[in-house]
């Protein structure tokens, strides 16, 4: 009977210890789950900058020894991308690397994730709660802002009324691109702003911005456009209105459609990040996390502005249609 209890006893203690153990987060150990699989979950599926983050991630991935999986809503929307988050979390990955769709509205999903002990990366955007996420990287959303504001205030020879075309408030990195921008502005005495008008990531609504904001302001000089959906609607709002290379068109990204426009003489300029270093610099953040390692908070890299006279120069920045 004593040794039944001592064995029991043991058997205890040993379970007890492997209970501990797999709660206190040691090298190669994640609560519980996979700790060499990653999950991706960008922003949208078929998003050229989405793409060639996932081309970025997965390199790295490969390179680390890690099994990365990619899943994608069809909706750039925190009710698109919540239920992809769930079903990630149910097939418990080590970690996630994610670009929140929305600041507040992905706060609960994303810590019910890190709650079911998998590491939580950002990339691309950002949660306004900081005490989610293990680590943060983005393009330096604020300095991009700062570059398209003083890459447009050449292009219209620093004087006239310009428009910021942004898409869904709450979304983290343009928000803070139309911050820079207008920070920028003041700077430019001859320069003023109309402000900052939304289009809901709709090409179809900046278009119609673009319309109203001409029929009221015929001077217009300029227009920055956040993201892809602003930049196609603004030049089709141009376009409608014979305004084409007449009213300045800065956007944001360097999407294949994007290049075509750079190209093609639509938009002036473009202001390009760096998806796949975002990507690759997520991996490793969630690799050092599971391995027991340094993570850094905060990981911010650097953009560029191209226009068409330099666009041969800087190909290593267009975005990718597939790996």
């Amino acid at each position: 009977m004593r040794a039944k209890r001592t064995a029991a006893a043991f058997g205890a203690l040993v379970a007890a210890g492997a209970l501990l153990a797999g709660c206190s987060g040691k090298v190669g150990e994640s609560g519980g789950n996979d700790a060499k699989k990653l999950v991706l979950i960008p922003g949208v599926a078929d998003e050229p900058f989405y793409i060639s983050m996932q081309c970025g991630a997965q390199e790295e991935a490969v390179k680390l020894g890690y099994k990365l999986d990619t899943q994608a809503p069809t909706q750039f929307d925190a009710g698109a991308q919540t239920p992809v988050l769930s079903g990630v979390v149910a097939g418990k990955p080590g970690a996630v690397l994610i670009a929140p769709t929305h600041a507040t509205a992905m706060a609960n999903p994303i810590k019910q994730a890190r709650d079911a002990g998998i590491k939580i990366i950002e990339v691309d955007t950002a949660l306004d709660d900081t005490s989610i996420a293990l680590s943060s990287i983005a393009s330096d959303n604020n300095k991009g802002g700062r570059l398209a504001a003083q890459t447009l205030a050449k292009l219209v020879g620093n004087k006239g009324p310009v428009l910021v075309i942004n898409t869904k408030a709450g979304t983290s990195t343009t928000d803070a691109r139309a911050r820079g921008f207008e920070e920028a502005l003041h700077e430019y005495a001859e320069m003023s702003s109309l402000g900052v008008q939304y289009n809901n990531n709709d090409a179809a609504q900046a278009t119609a911005l673009v319309t109203a904001t001409l029929a009221a302001h015929p001077d217009l000089a300029g227009i920055f456009a956040t993201n892809l959906s602003s930049a196609e609607g603004a030049a089709t709002g141009l376009r409608n209105a014979n305004k084409l290379g007449q009213v300045k068109l800065v956007g944001f990204d360097a999407s294949p459609k994007q290049v075509e426009d750079l190209k093609a003489g639509t938009v002036q300029a473009l202001i390009a990040q760096d998806p796949a270093g975002i990507g690759a610099k997520g991996v490793d953040q969630a690799a050092a996390a599971l391995e027991g390692k340094p993570v850094t908070r905060t990981i911010q890299t650097d953009m560029v502005a191209i226009t068409k006279a330099d666009m041969d120069a800087n190909q290593k920045y267009f975005y990718k249609r597939r790996c």
